[in-house]
């Protein structure tokens, strides 16, 4: 299983009408190096994806984020996550799955034992 994590290497295309094309691009870069920092930091394995300089990955995460994960008007914003091509979840997902200790689980992957997220597993089950 492969993690792929859609992203944009510039993202100052992805600009949303309401804020400035430079305020959106800090918030994905930003978002960006928070979820493949922690792929990185985890050991998870993954492959970025850009959007932004391969318009065949652009079209397919276009196609793939299911409709009720679009927002209401536009394109849905890197970073977008899929196992394989499973999707996960975008970064609002990602941040919530990873307050509640439960990213592998997010991410359709095992937890590794001894990890906070197979202890809480652990719990959940006893």
């Amino acid at each position: 299983m492969v993690i792929r994590v859609y992203i944009a290497s510039s993202s100052g295309s992805t600009a949303i009408k309401q804020e400035t094309p430079f305020r959106i691009s800090i918030q994905i870069k930003k978002k960006q190096q928070d979820v493949l920092g922690f792929l990185e930091a985890n050991k998870i394995g993954f492959e970025e994806k850009d959007i932004a300089a391969n318009e065949e990955n652009r079209k397919w995460m276009r196609e793939n984020v299911p409709e009720n994960s679009r927002p209401a008007t536009g394109y849905p914003l890197p970073p977008q996550i899929f196992n394989e091509s499973q999707y996960r979840g975008d970064y609002d997902a990602f941040f919530e799955a990873r307050e509640n200790n439960a990213v592998y689980a997010f991410l359709g992957l095992t937890a590794p034992p001894g990890s906070k997220e197979a202890e809480a597993q652990a719990k959940q089950q006893a």
